[in-house]
């Protein structure tokens, strides 16, 4: 079997479209919002150009669905793993956040986690080895390594609300 033609057309203003026929010849898009959203499409067997289903994904939701559909060992989010057990990850802090505007120190995140935060992307602009007095800001990435275990408990404190 052939490997699976995705089309890309761009959406100016919106973002761009991925088509694709699957080998069932049913037509599946995604549009992928500039705003971060995903919007998934299932068109009609008996009209491939008329939409059958559509659902809106915010952007948490499009990760967990990537999650879903391909191994965790392949999620966007993780950056490297070793054979020492050590995995970096990337956590976005939510604008709605508890660590909205608070100190990196203030997470206890070494101390609890024995993850680490080893660089924080802000907007296009990369800051390495943050210290504790590091103000965080809702929409910052943090790049954390650890154990798997403590990255997913890292991820479990920085997303509460």
């Amino acid at each position: 079997m052939s490997a699976p033609r995705l089309r890309a057309t761009p959406l100016p203003g919106i973002g761009v479209q991925y088509d694709l026929v699957t080998r069932e010849h049913r037509h599946l898009s995604v549009v992928a919002h500039r705003d971060g959203t995903r919007t998934v499409n299932v068109y009609r067997t008996d009209d491939p150009d008329s939409c059958a289903h559509s659902l809106r994904l915010a952007g948490p939701e499009a990760g967990a669905l990537i999650d879903a559909l391909k191994p965790s060992h392949h999620s966007a989010n993780l950056l490297y793993t070793t054979d020492l057990g050590l995995v970096a990850e990337r956590i976005e802090v939510a604008a709605g956040s508890r660590w909205n505007g608070r100190l990196l120190g203030d997470t206890r995140m070494r101390t609890d986690t024995g993850a680490s935060i080893v660089a924080v992307l802000r907007r296009a602009e990369a800051i390495p080895s943050p210290a504790p007095d590091f103000r965080i800001v809702g929409g910052d990435t943090l790049i954390v390594i650890g154990t798997r275990e403590g990255v997913d408990a890292a991820a479990a404190i920085l997303g509460q609300e």
